[in-house]
């Protein structure tokens, strides 16, 4: 094991005019830490985390975060907002907690219900939903760079396997520091080795489903081995540490005390990393589909030589054409066979190959209309020579493994980052930054980077947990760039509400079911986001609300806004689990590789199962999740970019998907209003926003009825394109 963390005591010679408690704290940590870079300010995020108390305060206040919160805002003149009125606040927690609007019966019983305790048992029933753990799922995999096509992981990964595994470990309350333990190892802490009678200790075999945690490594996987180690480094830093060692990767880093030998170090630990398909199909389903690729292949193979023989010479002039622009130093890797070229020759034609690749629509380029609708024939010639034979689908997953024969090899610093430029007088050992030098790997280098990570001592580690929960719950972090703890960030807004939290979640065994509950049941969550009148004075000294004196008005991302849309039509998909969608393909099929559903699946399921992802060919992730911000994860997003763009009218206004919304929504409200056009308005309010309309827009939209049912679906249009729709106040 490595050396514990630094208790950190100060002195009077640490003390000099002008600095906080906080710069003298993180200057002594830095000094404690045997590092090879120091930097020459302090960083806060060094210090370890502290219990601090609880400020006094009225008793009324019951949740510690008032307390914290309050304090800060009387040194400031700044005055909270009255709470939030009941629905407005049942909408916020349910889009929050679950992704999904609370349905009418929900606001009807919550505003039935008086009982002192009404709000928190919303909240305790809203936990344990499994629609909880999608929603947070959804988070998380935004900062671990989820995506379900990838030009580098290949066909039939299995990566959605790593999403549910995800869903289902916030469903179930994982602990928090099990949560990264396995994605990192796929085995618990108690769980990794087993001793036989005979006194033999070996690696213990992983529980059923949770090899599907390393997914969130094999992720990493690219067109050279090394992609995974710099990878896993990279996503592991930003996500569980909040530190861009990234910046490492090319020199020592700027700002923070993390050197170039420190990032390779760590690299050194993933190297022996290898990607490893994992067959999940049963023994008569690998027979079956063998069976049934032979018969196809057998029926096919005439048609597919009459039809290679007829492209060759098409494909031959079209790519001479492009060798023929190439430097001719490359012309000649290119021209040499496989066996014929060195490792960097190799690597040279294969960078080359997306260029000298013939597409399909490129050949047909080059030939007449005649030529064109022979070579059609012969297309379909194939495709129907292997109707009739289907293969089995085989499911597949794509995890890590250790390749011990790897562990035997050197790691070294590479020059810009690049694998195939070794520094080897530079050579580096398995490590971390902030650790020390004595290192216990009898279980395994990541084990042990693991353990460390994990250590309720690590200053990082609970506080970037906290701070994400935090952000994901408020809208902003307490520090506001929740992946960089690091000297280039303002530190945090509120240091002792933080470190309470941290240690809090600490002493709560890593329960982050805990810490939403905590979160979402304080003051400061239930206010409302209106400022009123007599709050000008607040506004004046607080504009951007740092110190919490109103709620932030937020706006939905992508997936609540599809996931309200479907609910209020009445044709969400509250399915849990399974292959990624395509909301495009429809019954046409799959665009988006062997990892999305097959033809004909739903596409009105909960859009945390919509497929993302990248291709330098083609868009993957939908236009509707492109519109509203969401990124392809091609690499971590700690916080959704949030604009306001004509395409995200455009969808609210003309797409398909609000055509067929509406038109349901319409149906709903003739169907369960009885013809009324008064409880139509009523619950057309109350399905999409939440609330029952005002007076005047009862009568506004009685107006515009003017008692005719064929008028809902306007009227559900309307109310799908108000700001309040896309919005939580």
């Amino acid at each position: 094991m490595p050396k514990k963390f630094p208790e950190v005591k100060l002195t009077r010679s640490h003390a000099r005019p002008g600095r906080t408690a906080l710069a003298v704290a993180s200057a002594v940590a830095i000094a404690a830490w045997p590092h090879a870079v120091i930097s020459k300010e302090p960083m806060w995020s060094l210090v370890p985390v502290g219990h601090p108390a609880v400020p006094e305060g009225d008793a009324d206040v019951a949740n510690p975060i008032d307390r914290f919160l309050e304090v800060e805002r009387a040194a400031k003149g700044l005055k909270a907002v009255a709470p939030a009125d009941k629905l407005t606040l049942l909408r916020r927690v349910h889009l929050d907690l679950t992704g999904l609007p609370p349905s009418p019966a929900d606001q009807e019983a919550f505003l039935a219900d008086t009982s002192p305790d009404a709000y928190q048992r919303v909240v305790d029933r809203l936990l344990a939903s499994d629609q909880h753990g999608v929603r947070y799922a959804r988070h998380w995999l935004d900062v671990l760079r989820y995506a379900d096509s990838d030009e580098k992981l290949g066909p039939g990964s299995g990566i959605y396997l790593w999403r549910d595994w995800v869903i289902n470990a916030l469903r179930d309350d994982l602990p928090y520091d099990q949560f990264v333990q396995l994605q990192l190892t796929g085995r618990r802490v108690s769980e990794r080795t087993q001793m036989s009678d005979t006194g033999f200790r070996s690696r213990k075999e992983p529980r059923p489903g949770d090899i599907f945690a390393l997914g969130f490594l094999a992720r990493g996987a690219g067109g050279d081995p090394q992609d995974l180690a710099i990878n896993a480094v990279d996503t592991v830093s930003t996500a569980f540490l909040g530190l861009t060692v990234g910046c490492a990767k090319c020199h020592d880093h700027k700002f923070d005390p993390v050197s170039q030998v420190d990032y390779y170090s760590m690299k050194a630990l993933f190297d022996p990393l290898v990607v490893k398909k994992v067959n999940l199909a049963s023994a008569q389903d690998l027979v079956a589909a063998g069976k049934a690729m032979a018969e196809t292949q057998k029926k096919r193979a005439p048609f597919e030589k009459e039809l290679a023989a007829f492209l060759d010479p098409y494909k031959t002039k079209l790519r001479e054409e492009r060798i023929q622009m190439l430097p001719p130093e490359v012309q000649a890797v290119i021209r040499k066979s496989e066996k014929e070229r060195t490792v960097q020759e190799q690597k040279i034609a294969d960078d080359y190959f997306p260029i000298l690749r013939i597409d399909n629509d490129k050949i047909e380029a080059a030939m007449t209309a005649e030529v064109i609708g022979a070579y059609r024939d012969l297309k379909k010639r194939v495709e129907e020579a292997g109707r009739g034979s289907s293969t089995p689908e085989l499911a597949a997953f794509n995890t890590v493994d250790v390749d011990r024969s790897r562990e035997q090899l050197k790691s070294y610093v590479l020059t810009s980052g690049d694998p195939t430029r070794p520094e080897l007088q530079n050579e580096v050992k398995p490590g971390w930054p902030f650790a020390g030098s004595e290192y216990d790997f009898r279980d395994g280098r990541i084990e042990a980077f693991a353990d460390w990570l994990t250590d309720p001592s690590n200053p990082f580690f609970a506080r970037v947990a906290v701070n994400r929960l935090w952000q994901w719950h408020f809208g902003l972090g307490l520090q506001r760039t929740p992946s960089d703890f690091g000297l280039q960030s303002e530190g945090p807004s509120h240091p002792a509400l933080l470190d309470w939290l941290a240690s809090e979640f600490v002493r709560q065994g890593y329960s982050m079911k805990q810490m939403n509950r905590l979160m979402v049941t304080s003051q400061a969550y239930r206010m409302s986001s209106e400022v009123p009148p007599e709050s000008m004075a607040s506004q004046h000294i607080d504009p951007d609300d740092t110190w919490l004196w109103h709620f932030r008005l937020q706006r939905l991302e992508a997936e609540p806004i599809w996931d309200s849309i479907h609910a209020a039509a009445g044709s969400l998909d509250l399915q849990v689990g399974g292959r990624s969608f395509d909301p495009g393909a429809g019954a046409q099929g799959r665009r988006g590789g062997d990892d999305t559903a097959k033809a004909g699946a739903s596409t009105k399921r909960r859009a945390a199962y919509m497929i993302r992802g990248y291709s330098p060919s083609r868009d993957v992730t939908p236009a509707f999740l492109q519109s509203f911000d969401v990124d392809d994860g091609r690499v971590p997003c700690p916080v959704r970019t949030q604009t306001v763009t004509a395409p995200q009218s455009l969808f609210l206004m003309n797409s398909p998907e609000i055509e067929a919304a509406t038109t349901e929504l319409a149906e709903r409200l003739k169907s369960e209003s009885g013809g009324d056009m008064n409880q139509a308005i009523d619950l057309a309010y109350r399905l999409t926003i939440a609330r029952p309309p005002s007076p005047a827009e009862s009568a506004r939209a009685a107006a515009y009825l003017e008692n005719n049912p064929e008028r809902l679906k306007q009227l559900s249009w309307l109310i799908f394109n108000l700001d309040e729709f896309t919005y939580v106040r």
